[in-house]
């Protein structure tokens, strides 16, 4: 009669005193991370420009990868094809208007295993002053001991495919696709320990 609220009493302690596992903070290592975005002109190039110096916030559970989020900020004044004429003509009213929306987020709302190392990683992506869903295909390239730093590390690539005139920006279509590709690669650390 006794044994079973001394078991029920004992399974609830177990579960009160288990370890929880959450999402490690990660810092985004802007030196090495940046997203390449490219469109074809007038079917005859690919033509790649890059976005850098992101921030934000990253967490990762290298254990359960679903339970990982991210939120993440990137300067439109970063903006580079490496051609200044083309840069400025991007940059300036009709197209991205960096002046007026000086900011492109993406916030994550889940985040799905695919299989080993791979994920989709769904959630809201804002560029110009415009917020649109976006799944993003993940390849989570390494995962352990960051050599020079000597803390917990992770690195990816990410890809997408997005439509410019969903974000208000549909100038010369005829000229440069609707379709960009987006690539991302990304390495964060864990915080040394103090």
């Amino acid at each position: 009669m006794i044994r079973r609220p001394i078991a029920a009493a004992a399974a609830l302690l177990a579960m009160v005193l288990a370890p929880t596992v959450f999402a490690a903070q990660y810092i985004i290592n802007d030196r090495h991370t940046q997203v390449t975005f490219t469109y074809t002109h007038m079917g005859f190039s690919h033509i790649s420009g890059r976005l850098t110096q992101p921030s934000g916030h990253f967490e990762f559970d290298p254990a359960a990868p679903a339970n990982s989020s991210i939120d993440v900020d990137l300067p439109m004044s970063s903006l580079s094809f490496g051609i200044p004429a083309l840069d400025n003509d991007l940059k300036g009213e009709s197209f991205l208007d960096v002046e007026k929306f000086p900011t492109a987020h993406f916030k994550s709302n889940k985040v799905t295993v695919l299989g080993k190392d791979k994920l989709a990683v769904a959630g809201d992506l804002t560029i110009h002053g415009v917020t649109q869903p976006v799944v993003f295909d993940v390849t989570i390239n390494g995962i352990g001991p960051h050599p020079m730093y000597k803390v917990p590390a992770v690195g990816f690539d990410a890809s997408a495919t997005i439509k410019r005139s969903d974000f208000g920006v549909g100038g010369m279509l005829k000229a440069a696709t609707d379709e960009v590709q987006l690539h991302i690669t990304m390495e964060a650390q864990q915080a040394a320990a103090h």
